[in-house]
C-alpha cells in the first residue's frame, strides 16, 4: 500500500521524505530500503512490538510497513502536461492516499513558488489540477455511458446520473471525496474510475520549530478550510525533524523532542496517521524465532490474516488462536496466559482486532 506526498515546489516535500527514511534511526536494529529513488518504504512505529519483543525475547523483530512516494512538485497547468505534469499526475494515480504538504511557515531565505506563504492558495493550486484531472476522467466516461442510456439500459441511465453529479462537482472546484454520492454508487461507479481526488487525504501542515507543538494561523485557517473533507491534518516541523533524525544517540533525539516540546517525533505521529488513512490495522505473530507485525486492511477475517503470511495458510486455514494484546501483557507469557483461559479459539468468520496476537492452525 502506497501513500504519495504532493504539494508545490519548496513547501518540504523532498525534506519530509528524507526525513521519513532516515526514520530507521529512531528504531535501531529495524531496517529501512529504498526501492527508487523517490519510493521509501517506512517503519510504523508501534509501542506494542517493543513491548512483545521486551516479553518475548526474540532472535529478530519485524515491523509493519508504510510504502512513501515522493512525487515531485506540482505546477499551474499540470493536469494539462505542464511541466512534467502528465508524469506526475500518473505517479499520484497509483497509490491508495496523498500527503499533500502544505508550507505554514516564513522565511524569506525560501523562495516560493507563487512569490508569498498562503497555504490555502498552495491547496487550491494541487486541488484544482488533480480536480481537472480527474474532470477529464468523467467527461470521457460520459461519453461511452450516455450512448448506452439513449438505449433504454437502466443500468447505464443511473451511472450517467452519478457521472453528471460528479462533472459537476468537479466543475464546482469540489473533490470526490467530498461529493455526496450513496455508498451502492460510489462502490460500483466511482471506485473503479480511480479518481485522484476520492483517495484519502492528509493534509502536512510544514511549520517551523516554534509552531511544532501548537501550530500557527496558517495551521488554524487550513483546518478550518478542509473541515467538511473528512480529511486528516497534521502539524509537522519537517526541517527540525529532519535535524533530529541526523544525531546519533536516541537519548539525544530525545532530548532535542523534550526542548522542543514533544514527546515523540511528529513523523512517527505521520506515518501511523499515513497506516491509519490507508485503512490499515496490524496483527502480531509472536515466538522466539520472531516477533512480527502483519499489515492487513481493516475488517479483515482470520483466514484472509493468516494469508498475508502465506497463501497456503489461507487455503487450508483451520482455526486461529488468538490472544487480546491487553491481556498478552497482562499476564506476560502465552502459557500464563493459556493457563487464565484467555486464549480464545476462532474459526472463519472471526474479524481480526488491531493488536491481536495470533497463532493459525492450517491443513494442504
Amino acid at each position: 500500500m502506497k501513500a504519495g506526498i504532493v504539494g508545490l515546489p519548496n513547501v518540504g516535500k523532498s525534506t519530509l521524505f528524507n526525513c521519513l527514511s532516515n526514520a530507521k534511526a529512531q528504531s535501531a536494529n529495524f531496517p529501512f530500503c529504498t526501492i527508487e529513488p523517490n519510493i521509501g518504504v517506512v517503519n510504523v512505529p508501534d509501542g506494542r512490538l517493543e513491548k512483545l519483543e521486551e516479553l518475548v525475547n526474540p532472535e529478530k523483530v519485524i515491523p509493519a510497513t508504510v510504502e512513501i512516494v515522493d512525487i515531485a512538485g506540482l505546477v499551474k497547468g499540470a493536469s494539462k502536461g505542464e511541466g512534467l505534469g502528465n508524469q506526475f499526475l500518473g505517479n499520484i494515480r497509483e497509490t491508495d492516499a496523498i500527503l499533500h504538504v502544505l508550507r505554514c511557515f516564513d522565511n524569506d531565505n525560501i523562495v516560493h513558488v507563487d512569490g508569498s506563504v498562503d497555504p490555502l492558495r498552495d491547496k487550491e493550486t494541487i486541488d484544482m489540477e488533480l480536480q481537472l484531472k480527474d474532470l477529464e476522467t468523467v467527461e470521457k466516461k460520459l461519453e461511452k455511458v450516455k450512448r448506452a442510456a439513449k438505449t433504454g439500459n437502466k443500468e447505464a441511465q443511473k451511472e450517467e446520473e452519478v457521472l453528471l453529479k460528479l462533472k459537476e462537482g468537479l466543475e464546482a472546484g469540489i473533490s470526490v471525496r467530498a461529493i455526496a454520492v450513496d455508498d451502492d454508487s460510489r462502490y460500483e461507479f466511482v471506485r473503479p474510475l480511480q479518481f485522484i481526488t476520492d483517495k484519502p487525504v492528509m493534509y502536512v501542515c510544514n511549520v517551523d520549530e516554534g509552531a511544532a507543538v501548537t501550530g500557527n494561523s496558517y495551521v488554524a485557517t487550513v483546518k478550518e478550510a478542509v473541515a467538511d473533507e473528512n480529511a486528516e491534518v497534521v502539524v509537522l516541523a519537517v526541517g527540525t525533524e529532519a535535524d533530529i533524525t541526523e544525531l546519533e544517540t536516541y537519548e539525544e533525539r530525545q532530548m532535542f523532542l523534550e526542548d522542543i516540546g514533544l514527546s515523540e517525533p511528529g513523523s512517527a505521529k505521520l506515518i501511523r496517521g499515513a497506516y491509519s488513512l490507508l485503512n490499515l490495522e496490524t496483527y502480531f505473530t509472536a515466538g522466539e524465532k520472531e516477533v512480527r507485525a502483519w499489515t492487513i486492511p481493516v475488517g479483515a477475517t482470520a483466514p484472509q490474516a493468516a494469508g498475508v503470511i502465506h497463501t497456503d495458510f489461507e487455503k487450508g486455514f483451520i482455526r486461529a488462536e488468538v490472544i487480546a494484546y491487553d491481556d498478552y501483557v497482562a499476564y506476560g507469557t502465552e502459557t500464563k496466559v493459556k493457563e487464565a483461559g484467555k486464549m480464545r479459539v476462532e474459526g472463519k468468520e472471526y474479524i481480526v482486532q488491531d493488536g491481536d496476537v495470533m497463532h493459525f492452525r492450517f491443513n494442504v
